[in-house]
C-alpha cells in the first residue's frame, strides 16, 4: 500500500511539472505590467495611461500586445504601426496575426493617442510628457522606439530578436520603410548609427517589412519640385532644390487633423520637430530658395525623416511595398525611386512592388485589390520572418485604376522589373509653341479633382480646352486601346518670363464625343534654370479604350491641391515631346521604347 501511494504521489508531481509551463505561458505579462487575458481565441494584453511603457528616453507610450492562444516564447514578431492622427490598434487589427502564431505589437506614436498625445494623457505624466511631442516620423525617435520595445520583447524571451517584421499605412508605412532601411542598426539623436541591441545586448534585426502607402522621400512627396525620374536614382539635389510646391489641400489638412489628436511641440521648441514653424514657412509661399529657414527645413526632412536618405551600408529587410496609382500624396513613384536606389546598391536586394488604386484620396481602395494586398503582405512576412517556404511577389504587380467605382481593376500586370512593366510607348511631338499663364486653371475643374474636396477618382468634369494653358491632343486611340503603365514623360523647351514659377500637369482621358475627361495622372513642376525641361507625371495604370483620347495639359494653377505662386509668371513651351510607357508590346500606334529622356 505504501508504494502504491508513493507511486501515486510521483504520478501527480510529474502532472503538475507538466503543467508548470502552460500556466506560466497563461501569466504572461509583457513588459512586466501587461495583463493578458483570453480573447476569441488568442490572448490580448491591452495597456492603459496607467501601464503605459516608458521608452528609451523615458517618454512613456502606450503599448498592446496580443499573443496566440498557447505559445508565448520565441515568436516571431509584427509590429503594426497607425496612420497620421491615429493611435494603437485593438484586438481586430491583430488577432488574425496572432492566430497564425505571432506576436503582435501595436502602440500609439509618441505625441498621439495616450503617448502623450491626449491632455489626459499629459496629466498623467507631465514630466515624462513634457517634451513627448510627434518627431514626424523621424528615424531617430519613432523609428527607435519601435526597435526599443520590440528589444523589451525580446528580453523577455516572448519574440525571437531576429524573427520581426513591421508594417504600416501612410505614417506607420514611411516608419515601416525606415525601419527596413535601418534593418539592424539604430539612429541616435545625434544622428550616429549604431548596432541595434535590446536593453539586455541582444542582436536584434528586422526580417521583413510590408509598408503601405508610405513616404520614401518626404519632401518630394509633400512639396514636389518633379525632380524625380524613374529612370534615375534620384540624389538630394535633385529633389531639394528647387524648392518645390506645397501640396495646399493635403498639408493643411495634415496639419489640423494632427494637431487635433495629437501633441505638437511649442513653435521654435524643437528644429528637428517644428511642424506649426515649417507649416507657417511652407503656407507664405515664394520666395522659398533665398530663405535659410526653408531650406533648413528641406534638409532636415530629407536627412531624419525620410527613409531614401537614410545610410544604407546595409541592403534593406526584404521589403513589399505598396503604393496607390490615384494616392495623390504618396504615389507610386515613391516606392519607384527607393527600390531605384536599393537596386543600384544592392541589385540582389528582396524588394517588390504592388500597385493599384487605393491609399490615401482619391484612391478607391476596391476590396479586392485590397484583399491581395493582404494576401500578399501575409506571405511576405510567413516566408520571410516565420522562414516558411511559400510563395511570395517577385518584381512588380500592379492592377489598372478603373471607374466606376464598383468596376473591377484591370490586371494583374506582373513584370521581374519596374521598367519590364511597359514594353511599349506611345509618342507625340509638338513642335508649335504654344504659351503657360500663372492665371490660368479652372477652379471648377480643379476643384473637381482636388484629393480632398473633390468628387474622387472617377471625377468626370467639362474637356474643353483651357485658355492660357498648354494642351496636347493625342490621335484616338485605336484598335483595343492600350494600357498606360508608368510615368508619362516628357521633354520640352521652355522660355521663362517673371520669377518662381509653379507648373501643374495634368494627363486627361477625353471620352468619345469630348465633352467630359477624366484625370489620369498629374505632376507638380518648378521649372530649373536652362531651356530644355525633363520631367514626368506620378505613375498610374489605366487602359485607354478605343476611341478615347489622351489629353496633355500645362496648367498655371491647380488649386487648392497645389499651391500657386505668390508671383506672375508666363511659360512658352516649345518642341514638347509625350511618351506613354504602356503594357502592349510594338504594333501599330505602340512602338518600341526609345532611350529614356536624360535631365539636361
Amino acid at each position: 500500500m505504501g508504494r502504491r501511494v508513493r507511486l501515486w504521489v510521483l504520478a501527480a508531481a510529474c502532472v503538475a511539472a507538466l503543467s508548470l509551463p502552460a500556466a506560466a505561458e497563461s501569466a504572461v505579462r509583457p513588459f512586466g505590467k501587461l495583463a493578458c487575458v483570453p480573447a476569441e481565441g488568442v490572448r490580448f494584453c491591452e495597456g492603459s495611461v496607467a501601464n503605459r511603457i516608458p521608452t528609451w528616453d523615458g517618454v512613456p507610450l502606450d503599448v498592446n500586445v496580443t499573443l496566440p492562444a498557447k505559445r508565448s516564447r520565441g515568436l516571431p514578431l509584427v509590429i503594426q504601426l497607425h496612420g497620421w492622427g491615429g493611435s494603437k490598434s485593438g484586438l481586430g487589427a491583430s488577432k488574425e496575426w496572432a492566430e497564425d502564431g505571432y506576436a503582435v505589437l501595436n502602440y500609439s506614436a509618441r505625441g498621439f493617442g495616450d503617448s502623450c498625445g491626449s491632455a489626459a494623457s499629459r496629466a498623467a505624466a507631465p514630466s515624462a510628457c513634457a517634451k513627448g511631442w510627434v518627431h514626424l516620423g523621424d528615424s531617430r525617435y519613432e523609428a527607435r522606439d519601435s526597435q526599443y520595445l520590440a528589444g523589451l520583447l525580446a528580453d523577455q524571451g516572448i519574440v525571437a530578436p531576429r524573427r520581426i517584421g513591421v508594417t504600416g499605412a501612410s505614417y506607420g508605412g514611411g516608419q515601416s520603410l525606415a525601419l527596413a532601411t535601418l534593418r539592424n542598426r539604430v539612429r541616435l539623436r545625434s544622428g550616429r548609427y549604431v548596432t541595434w541591441r535590446s536593453p539586455r545586448g541582444r542582436r536584434m534585426e528586422i526580417a521583413a517589412a510590408a509598408p503601405q502607402v508610405p513616404w520614401s522621400d518626404l519632401v518630394a512627396s509633400l512639396t514636389p519640385n518633379g525632380g524625380t525620374l524613374d529612370t534615375e536614382v534620384t540624389g538630394l539635389t535633385d529633389d531639394l532644390f528647387p524648392v518645390g510646391i506645397m501640396k495646399q489641400s493635403y498639408q493643411t489638412g495634415l496639419y489640423v487633423s494632427g494637431m487635433g489628436s495629437g501633441y505638437y511641440a511649442p513653435k521654435g521648441a524643437d528644429p528637428s520637430a517644428d511642424l506649426t514653424g515649417w507649416y507657417e514657412a511652407e503656407s507664405a509661399g515664394e520666395p522659398y530658395d533665398s530663405k535659410p529657414y526653408i531650406r533648413n527645413l528641406a534638409r532636415e526632412i530629407a536627412r531624419n525623416h525620410s527613409p531614401y536618405y537614410l545610410k544604407m551600408s546595409v541592403p534593406p529587410a526584404p521589403t513589399l511595398i505598396s503604393n496607390g496609382f490615384t494616392d495623390d500624396l504618396f504615389p507610386a513613384d515613391e516606392a519607384v525611386r527607393y527600390a531605384n536606389k536599393v537596386f543600384a546598391k544592392y541589385p540582389r536586394a528582396r524588394i517588390a512592388q504592388l500597385h493599384f488604386d487605393y491609399g490615401h484620396p482619391r484612391g478607391q481602395s476596391k476590396a479586392a485589390d485590397v484583399a491581395l494586398l493582404s494576401r500578399r503582405t501575409h506571405a511576405w512576412f510567413d516566408h520571410y520572418v516565420k522562414g516558411r517556404r511559400v510563395r511570395v511577389l517577385r518584381g512588380v504587380e500592379a492592377l489598372t485604376q478603373t471607374c466606376p467605382s464598383d468596376a473591377p481593376s484591370g490586371g494583374p500586370y506582373r513584370a521581374r522589373t519596374w521598367d519590364a512593366l511597359s514594353p511599349g510607348e506611345v509618342r507625340y511631338y509638338a513642335p508649335r509653341a504654344q504659351t503657360v499663364l500663372s492665371s490660368s486653371g479652372s477652379q471648377a475643374v480643379s476643384g473637381a479633382i482636388d484629393p480632398i474636396t473633390g468628387q474622387g477618382a472617377c471625377a468626370a468634369p467639362p474637356a474643353a480646352d483651357e485658355a492660357g494653358t498648354a494642351t496636347y491632343r493625342l490621335p484616338a486611340a485605336g484598335g483595343r486601346g492600350y494600357t498606360l503603365l508608368g510615368s508619362p514623360a516628357v521633354s520640352a523647351r521652355f522660355a521663362v518670363s517673371g520669377r518662381h514659377p509653379a507648373l501643374a500637369m495634368r494627363l486627361w482621358d477625353v471620352a468619345p464625343g469630348g465633352a467630359t475627361q477624366q484625370l489620369v495622372a498629374r505632376g507638380l513642376l518648378r521649372p530649373r534654370k536652362g531651356s530644355r525641361q525633363v520631367f514626368q507625371l506620378h505613375p498610374n495604370g489605366w487602359r485607354f479604350r478605343a476611341g478615347h483620347v489622351p489629353k496633355l495639359e500645362l496648367v498655371g494653377r491647380d488649386t487648392p491641391y497645389g499651391r500657386p505662386s505668390n508671383f506672375e509668371w508666363s511659360i512658352r513651351v516649345s518642341d514638347l515631346r509625350l511618351r506613354l510607357p504602356v503594357h502592349e508590346k510594338p504594333g501599330g500606334a505602340v512602338k518600341r521604347p526609345l532611350r529614356a529622356f536624360r535631365r539636361p
